[in-house]
């Protein structure tokens, strides 16, 4: 069974890298063209299969892990929803999908749960009490957007596109974190939450340009 582990975390780790390196190539790239598609199908693909092997892993004897566990799936929640964005183009399609709120349904609740296991941790000690905290914060910070978004998309212009960014760099964002955790060994505090803070300054530079455009 260790074996079949190793195995899997290996295949993780490569799709991972894939979407690490295709997740920056997209950036790079002029933003639409075809090489940006091609790429971002890639990340997209490399993401949600790290993160979907993730999850039986987290529960594996020896391996367990909670709060990897809830990430892997706030990840594929960033992958999908910023990927859904996109068929809220004008003219698209008239209100959301059941799809699209079965997803942001199911990240909201996670959201709670890692909310509750961060207040929980305040009161008791447990390990990663603050990340879960951050993490749950975000989570339902950006579900509670889409169902605003969800509510209103036909009354405006572009935010369908604003929410794809948001939610692609994110996704980006989470690479990144699991690269400087898992991949350079380093698992401070400031390694899991200095990635998501440059990220968000990022994202907060493409929605004003993209609002001022």
């Amino acid at each position: 069974m260790e074996q079949l582990i190793t195995y899997a975390i290996y295949v993780h780790a490569f799709l991972g890298g894939v979407g690490l390196i295709t997740g920056i190539g997209s950036m790079v790239v002029k933003k639409g063209s075809p090489v940006h598609k091609k790429m971002g199908k890639l990340f997209s693909i490399g993401m949600i299969g790290s993160s979907t092997i993730s999850l039986p892993i987290a529960w594996m004897p020896g391996h367990e892990d909670l709060f990897l566990f809830l990430i892997g799936l706030f990840t594929i929640y960033l992958v999908l929803a910023g990927n859904r964005s996109l068929s809220f183009k004008p003219r698209l399609k008239e209100k959301a999908a059941t799809m699209d709120l079965i997803i942001t349904t199911g990240m909201l609740l996670f959201s709670v749960v890692m909310l509750s296991l961060g207040i929980y941790g305040l009161l008791h000690a447990v390990t990663n009490r603050v990340l879960y905290l951050v993490f749950g914060g975000l989570g339902l910070f950006l579900t509670l957007r889409d169902f605003q978004f969800y509510k209103n998309f036909s009354q405006t212009k572009n935010d369908w596109l604003l929410n794809h960014i948001t939610k692609m760099i994110a996704a980006l964002i989470a690479s990144i974190t699991a690269f400087v955790v898992a991949g350079l060994g380093i698992g401070s505090l400031a390694a899991w939450i200095l990635p998501s803070v440059v990220g968000t300054i990022y994202i907060i530079y493409w929605r004003r340009k993209m609002k001022v455009a």
